[in-house]
């Protein structure tokens, strides 16, 4: 995984901040893979049933991300437990390394 310890501390307390501490959070895509460079850092993010305001939540995650992390493309992925899983999320969860 190409992520500092601190980086991924950000990325879990950042997380914990917009959608609290029920959300869970991977990292997937080139990230996990040591083999590759840079890449953006992709994020899937599984939250609680009843999360509200999911697309605001995620725009202050990016912001307190980009506070955090230095000005870097951050792609965030949401999915509300118990809804239908899309490929994406299919793909993030079986590739994705839990943060």
């Amino acid at each position: 995984m190409r992520l500092a310890a601190e980086q991924a501390a950000a990325i879990k307390s950042g997380v914990v901040g917009a959608f609290g501490a029920e959300a869970w959070v991977w990292l997937f895509g080139s990230r996990v893979r040591d083999d590759l460079l840079g890449g953006d850092i992709d994020l899937y993010v599984e939250l609680p049933a009843q999360t509200e305001h999911v697309f605001a939540r995620t725009v202050q995650l990016n912001g307190s991300l980009q506070m955090a992390l230095g000005e870097q493309r951050i792609d965030i992925v949401t999915h509300l437990a118990g809804s239908p899983l899309q490929p994406v999320h299919l793909a993030a969860r079986a590739e994705g390394v839990p943060l």
